[in-house]
């Protein structure tokens, strides 16, 4: 399990690495070399627009790849996942910009995006599947974590080189091409994904399987729409508070506070850094005390903590920002530690792959595609910007809503288990 949950974490860090990556140039970069006639709020619009459409691809993803996973297994899943993103990113950085080449600069970036949102559509599932159907229904929690851990990783990477480059070049030299260095480096990490997976076993709850779903999305439709809503609505505060964080507030605080990128890279860091490794932990409770209690918890702190953090962010203060980071950092762990055990626990064997990640991905399009570009618009004017926390909250009670209708999943027998075990110690 150790080695599976390793390669299974290590392939997920690369692919977020190659999405992340991305979405710290949009907020840096991206909007004056693909969008100079627009204006400086619109161009960063523009270029988070871009971003968007990594979310919108993702489901499509999640059905392409979930079809695989559902037919011929979860293995395959994560090989063509793997190298769809890694050879989409690379091409990112070989784009030459409107200045070179027109309108063909910006279109050619929106293509490529396209195609890294659809691979890593792909990505969730396979891993998360492979993981959480080798692990004992006891500690499920805890090593479906381990791909859940692979997002923070794939940030830190990318921030780091990002975090590196900005503070060793100067301004036109990372315009000019340090911002290229991250995405061409994303190929050397794919072969390094590739080997590791190469060796890994296919779930023995896929081969398990009598009958494969013919067309599992078909089937999923028709038989779990609500629970694909219900999911897709849960998970969306999740994806809006990490993007609001780690996408949106590195735009507003470097472009409207004037707190330099460098500073404000090493906040959002620190903050996902804690977040990362905690995950185990929270997974760990989930595993003692349930899943849905957990996404409970957690989607309560996330509403009653946005006002607050983005008092802390108009600050400019780099202390503040990070203390009002951490802890919506640390409520959204609460719920996402747990999603990786609870997915596919809400869904039967035949069609996991492909209703565990479309309803994963739905959460991302509601949460992650739109909060940068709504938090953008909403942010204009002086003052606060008490718009965006009022979305956030506004995003943060749906889910909640969503997660109060969702069943626990958390195996019976283990809870039996533990039942016996206390009318033993009681006896």
């Amino acid at each position: 399990m150790l080695r599976l949950a390793s390669a299974s974490l290590a392939g997920t860090a690369i692919e977020f690495y190659d999405f992340f990556v991305y979405g710290t140039a949009a907020a840096l970069v991206l909007g004056p070399l693909f969008f100079p006639t627009f204006s400086p709020v619109a161009g960063i619009l523009a270029a988070f627009a871009t971003f968007g459409v990594g979310f919108v691809a993702r489901p499509l993803g999640s059905v392409l790849f979930g079809h695989i996973g559902d037919r011929h297994g979860r293995r395959p899943v994560l090989v063509g996942s793997l190298l769809l993103t890694g050879a989409a990113t690379v091409a990112v950085g070989c784009v030459p910009t409107y200045d070179s080449i027109g309108v063909a600069a910006p279109a050619l970036l929106l293509g490529l995006r396209f195609l890294q949102g659809l691979g890593l559509g792909g990505e969730w599932g396979g891993a998360v599947l492979l993981t959480a159907e080798h692990a004992p229904a006891e500690r499920r929690g805890l090593w479906s974590s381990f791909p859940q851990v692979g997002p923070a990783v794939g940030f830190l990477l990318a921030n780091g080189v990002m975090l590196l480059l900005s503070a060793t070049l100067s301004d036109a030299q990372f315009a000019a091409w340090g911002w290229r260095v991250p995405f061409c480096a994303a190929g050397v990490l794919a072969l390094a994904g590739l080997w590791l997976r190469s060796s890994l076993a296919e779930s023995p709850q896929f081969l398990g399987i009598d009958d494969h779903a013919r067309v599992p999305l078909a089937e999923v439709a028709r038989g779990h729409w609500r629970l694909v809503l219900l999911t897709a609505g849960a998970l969306a505060i999740g994806y809006a508070v990490f993007y609001a964080v780690t996408t949106w507030s590195l735009a507003y605080a470097t472009e409207r506070l004037g707190v330099d990128r460098t500073v404000m890279l090493a906040c959002i860091m620190a903050a996902v850094v804690v977040k990362g490794a905690l995950t185990p932990l929270a997974a760990m409770l989930g595993d003692r005390f349930g899943r849905r209690p957990m996404c409970l918890v957690g989607c309560t702190a996330t509403a009653l903590w946005m006002f607050p953090m983005v008092s802390l962010l108009a600050t400019g203060e780099p202390l503040l920002m990070f203390f009002g980071f951490l802890v919506a950092m640390l409520a959204f762990i609460t719920m996402f530690a747990v999603i990786a055990a609870y997915l596919p626990e809400l869904y039967e064997p035949r069609v996991r792959c492909t209703g565990a990640a479309v309803g994963y991905n739905l959460g991302g399009v509601l949460g992650g595609a739109l909060t940068p570009i709504v938090a953008t618009a909403v942010a204009q004017g002086e003052g606060t910007p008490w718009g965006v926390a009022a979305y956030l909250t506004g995003i943060a009670l749906l889910s909640l809503g969503c997660f109060a209708l969702l069943p626990e999943t958390r195996p019976v027998r283990v809870v039996a288990a533990e039942t016996t075990a206390g009318e033993a110690a009681a006896g």
